[in-house]
């Protein structure tokens, strides 16, 4: 952020205005800190903002045990597999290739990224 000049000529600095009261409690009810630390009643931080947002990270990029379950279900899928083709249409039966293949260049990527 950079120095502004108020409407009555006084240069305010919104960066050492923003960091000299970030430890201060944040109007509203959301219980944090103007970093975004959520504080109990007496101000003391409980959780960091830094672990919300790697928890949150995690949650949507980071979870190998995760995308490790979805493997094993569709590697033991082959013989429900069959019975669902054969209610299939056409244009899903190709769909249906179609994200198969997809999922064996996905495998493959990973493959690349673990060496």
């Amino acid at each position: 952020m950079s120095k502004y000049r108020t409407a009555q000529g006084k240069l305010v600095d919104m960066s050492a205005l923003q960091a000299k009261n970030e430890r201060t409690r944040a109007v509203g009810n959301m219980k944090v800190n103007a970093r975004g630390d959520t504080i109990d009643s007496n101000g003391k931080i409980i959780v960091p903002v830094t672990t919300k947002v790697n928890s949150i990270y995690s949650k949507t990029v980071g979870n190998k045990s995760a995308n490790k379950l979805r493997e094993q279900i569709h590697v033991d899928a082959p013989i429900a597999q069959n019975v669902l083709n054969e209610t299939l249409t056409v244009s899903e039966r190709e769909l249906e290739d179609a994200l198969e293949d997809d999922i064996a260049v996905e495998k493959i990527k990973s493959m690349d990224v673990k060496k």
